[in-house]
C-alpha cells in the first residue's frame, strides 16, 4: 500500500502544478494589464484567459495521448509543458508571446485533469480510491497556496517582479517531471494494449490479496460488450454524460475560477489595499488546504452525495453573503471571511468530489473520453466566466456577480438530492455497469 500512495502522490504533483499555473497570474494581473496598457477585454480575454483556453483544448484532446501513449508518458510530458510555459512567461515582451507561453501551459493543466485522476483511480484498491484520487486535489490546493505565498514575497522585490512570480514555477516543474519516470504504468492501461505480463507484476504491488484473472476478465467482458465504433454518446452512456456534465457544469457556475484568478482585485474592490489584499490571498489558499484535507479524509467515510450537501449548502450561505457585503458596502475584514467560508465549501464539497467522480463513472474503455468530455465542459466555463470578470465588475458590479453564482449553487443542490448517485467502494467495472443500467446506487 505504500508503493501505491507514492505512486499516487507522484502522478497528484501534477495538481499542484496545475494549482500553482492558475494562480501565479493573479499576483501579475494589474501590474501586466498597466505595464501593456492593455483594455479590460484585451486583459481579460487575451493576458488572463489564454491558459485556460490551452486548458480547454488540454481537456478536448487529452484522452488521446492518455490513451494512446499511456498515463505515465502524458504525465511526463505535462511536467515538460509546465517547465517550458513557466519560462516562456517569464522571459515574454509582450503580451502575445505571453499568451501563447500562458496557453502551453493551460495544455498541461487540461491534459493533467484527465490523466492524473485516470491513473490513479486505475491503481487504486476501492476502499481507498476516493482519498488516493483526492490527492490530486490536496496537491492542486497546495499549489494555490504555495502561488498565494510567492506571489506575496516576490510582491515589490523590483520593476519586473511578475517575471519571477512567473518563472518560479520551473523548479516544482522540473522536480516532478524527474519523478514520473519512476512510476509504473497503469496495469488497465497495459492489459488494454494486451501487456498481460507486465500488468500482472505491477498489479500484484497493488492488490496482493485480489486476483488478476478475475479483473481480466472483467475487463474481457467489458470488451466484449463493446463495439469498436462505441462512443459516449451512444443513448445508454446517456446517465454517466449527464452526470459528468452537470458536476463540472456546477463546479465553475460557482465562481471558483473566477474567485481565484481575480482574488486581489476583488479584495481590493471591497475596500482592501494591495499588500492587504495579496496577504488575504494567502489566507484563501491555508483555508482551501486545510479543509480540502477535511474533505480526503470524509470522501470514503461519508461518500461523494454527502460532501456535496455540505459544499452546496456552504456555497448558497457563504456567497449570499458576499453579495450582501457589496450592495450594503460592508466592506472591511467581512468579505474576506465570506469568502475564506466560500473557499471552505468549495474544498469539502467540489473540490474534493469533482475529479473523483469523473473518473469513476465511465467504463474503462471509455474512461478517457468520458473524462474528456467532462473535463472539456469545466474548463469551456473555467476559460469564459474568469474572461468577463472584468467586464462585469464594472457594468453590473460584483454584489450582482456574486448573487448569480449563489443562485447556481442552489440548483447544484437539487441536482445532488434527486440525480446524483453515490460510488463510494464500489469496483470501477460494478460502477459502470450500474450506471449503465441506471440502477440505483443512493445509499
Amino acid at each position: 500500500m505504500k508503493q501505491v500512495f507514492y505512486w499516487s502522490l507522484v502522478a497528484a504533483l501534477a495538481g499542484f502544478l496545475f494549482g500553482f499555473d492558475t494562480v501565479v497570474i493573479s499576483g501579475a494581473d494589474k501590474k501586466l494589464q498597466t505595464l501593456w496598457d492593455s483594455s479590460d477585454r484585451f486583459h481579460g480575454f487575451v493576458v488572463m484567459a489564454m491558459a485556460l483556453w490551452g486548458t480547454v483544448a488540454g481537456a478536448i484532446f487529452g484522452g488521446i495521448p492518455t490513451q494512446r501513449f499511456g498515463r505515465k508518458q502524458t504525465l511526463l510530458w505535462i511536467g515538460i509543458f509546465y517547465t517550458l510555459s513557466a519560462l516562456g512567461s517569464a522571459l515574454a515582451n509582450d503580451p502575445i508571446t505571453f499568451a501563447a507561453f500562458r496557453f502551453l501551459g493551460g495544455l498541461g493543466v487540461g491534459i493533467s485533469t484527465i490523466a492524473a485522476p485516470a491513473y490513479i483511480s486505475e491503481i487504486a484498491p476501492a476502499k481507498d480510491r476516493g482519498r488516493l484520487v483526492g490527492l490530486y486535489q490536496l496537491s492542486l490546493v497546495l499549489g494555490i497556496l504555495i502561488a498565494f505565498i510567492s506571489n506575496y514575497l516576490l510582491s515589490g522585490i523590483g520593476t519586473h517582479d511578475w517575471r519571477w512570480m512567473m518563472g518560479v514555477e520551473a523548479f516544482p516543474a522540473i522536480f516532478y517531471t524527474f519523478l514520473c519516470l519512476r512510476i509504473p504504468k497503469s496495469p488497465r492501461w497495459l492489459i488494454t494494449k494486451n501487456r498481460m505480463e507486465e500488468a500482472k507484476a505491477i498489479f500484484k504491488k497493488i492488490n496482493i490479496n485480489s486476483s488478476f484473472d478475475e479483473l481480466v476478465s472483467e475487463m474481457k467482458i467489458d470488451d466484449s460488450e463493446q463495439k469498436k465504433q462505441e462512443s459516449i454518446f451512444l443513448s445508454k452512456y446517456r446517465f454517466p454524460l449527464k452526470l459528468a456534465f452537470l458536476i463540472a457544469f456546477f463546479n465553475q457556475l460557482s465562481g471558483i475560477n473566477a474567485f481565484l484568478y481575480y482574488a486581489p482585485r476583488i479584495f481590493e474592490e471591497g475596500g482592501l489595499g494591495e499588500s492587504t489584499s495579496l496577504l488575504s490571498s494567502i489566507g484563501i489558499g491555508i483555508t482551501n488546504l486545510i479543509f480540502t484535507f477535511v474533505g480526503i479524509s470524509l470522501i470514503d467515510k461519508l461518500g461523494r452525495r454527502q460532501l456535496m450537501y455540505i459544499g452546496s449548502f456552504g456555497y448558497i450561505i457563504s456567497l449570499s453573503l458576499v453579495a450582501c457585503a457589496f450592495f450594503f458596502q460592508w466592506g472591511g475584514i467581512l468579505i474576506p471571511i465570506f469568502l475564506f467560508i466560500f473557499i471552505a465549501a468549495h474544498a469539502i464539497g467540489q473540490g474534493t468530489v469533482i475529479w473523483v467522480f469523473i473518473s469513476e463513472i465511465f467504463p474503462n474503455h471509455l474512461r478517457n473520453a468520458g473524462q474528456s468530455f467532462g473535463t472539456s465542459i469545466h474548463w469551456v466555463l473555467a476559460a469564459i466566466i474568469p474572461s468577463f470578470v472584468p467586464v462585469l465588475f464594472s457594468s453590473i458590479g460584483a454584489g450582482v456577480v456574486f448573487l448569480i453564482f449563489a443562485f447556481f449553487m442552489l440548483v447544484q443542490l437539487f441536482f445532488v438530492h434527486f440525480m446524483m448517485p453515490e460510488t463510494r467502494g464500489i469496483s470501477l467495472e460494478k460502477l459502470s455497469k450500474n450506471l449503465i443500467k441506471k440502477k440505483e446506487l443512493f445509499k
